[in-house]
């Protein structure tokens, strides 16, 4: 079966009626939880991006404290699975401020668990991942904001070389 292209799709859209993409619209959520999530951040969230950042912080400030702690192996697996959310929920917006903020603030929370927890290397490189993640987006947002991000950078950077010293 041949795809059709997206040039295709949308000169087809422009041709049906209001109520015939509302259907479509609406099969397309049906079958797919991801088509739903980014319809409903689309419609319900994306003009409120600072309440969408608090939101999805405040689910991964949810998440880490409900982590598991009988052994690293889990502690490392509830991690990822934190991780994979954050990605997820990146995906929608596509705006670099947003993306950095979560993973700024999912990199504080990495911290506590470290600072909490015996030194991990496995989590200390999954630290160091992420902060190499942020600075390759910071390069893409204005100088300002850059100032401001990297501010917070470097005080992540200090709590992190102080748990290699510990």
């Amino acid at each position: 079966m041949r795809i059709a292209s997206l040039l295709e799709i949308k000169k087809d859209l422009k041709q049906k009626t209001k109520q015939e993409l509302i259907e479509l619209i609406l099969k397309l959520t049906k079958y797919k939880v991801e088509n739903k999530e980014l319809l409903a951040y689309l419609l319900f969230e994306s003009a409120y991006e600072n309440h969408f950042i608090s939101k999805i912080e405040s689910e991964i400030d949810l998440q880490f404290a409900h982590i598991h702690f009988k052994s690293n192996y889990i502690i490392n697996k509830n991690i990822r699975k934190i991780k994979r959310y954050i990605v997820k929920q990146i995906r929608f917006p596509k705006q670099k401020e947003t993306e950095i903020a979560l993973r700024i603030h999912s990199c504080k929370n990495l911290v506590k668990i470290q600072s909490k927890y015996n030194f991990n290397n496995i989590r200390h490189q999954m630290l160091t991942r992420q902060i190499e993640i942020i600075r390759k987006a910071l390069a893409y947002l204005h100088e300002d904001l850059q100032f401001d991000y990297e501010l917070e950078l470097t005080e992540l950077l200090e709590q992190v070389l102080s748990l290699i010293h510990i």
